[in-house]
């Protein structure tokens, strides 16, 4: 995911969070555009690669998975796949 620094380092996208996928149809830039905000939406990451955003169908859920130089890994998956916590 391409990413807001500084957004990232906030305990909310810690490994394990789960996020909220955004989808910006007004997104001037592409109306794919899915943002990825973290579970509460009061801070937002970034987005998910364009080619990527262009293939969900808006009903995925999200968790981090760990941060990464110039950005954070983020698992995507459908809305009914079961994501755990790890005990």
């Amino acid at each position: 995911m391409t990413f807001r620094p500084g957004n990232i380092d906030d305990a909310s996208f810690d490994p394990g969070r789960r996020l909220a996928l955004v989808r910006e149809p007004e997104n001037e830039h592409d109306p794919n555009a899915v943002a990825i905000w973290n579970e509460e939406r009061t801070l937002q990451a970034g987005y998910v690669p364009r080619e990527t955003a262009a293939e969900l169908g808006g009903d995925e859920q999200a968790v981090s998975l760990w941060r990464v130089e110039g950005g954070l890994r983020v698992l995507i998956v459908p809305a009914d796949a079961w994501v755990g916590t790890p005990r």
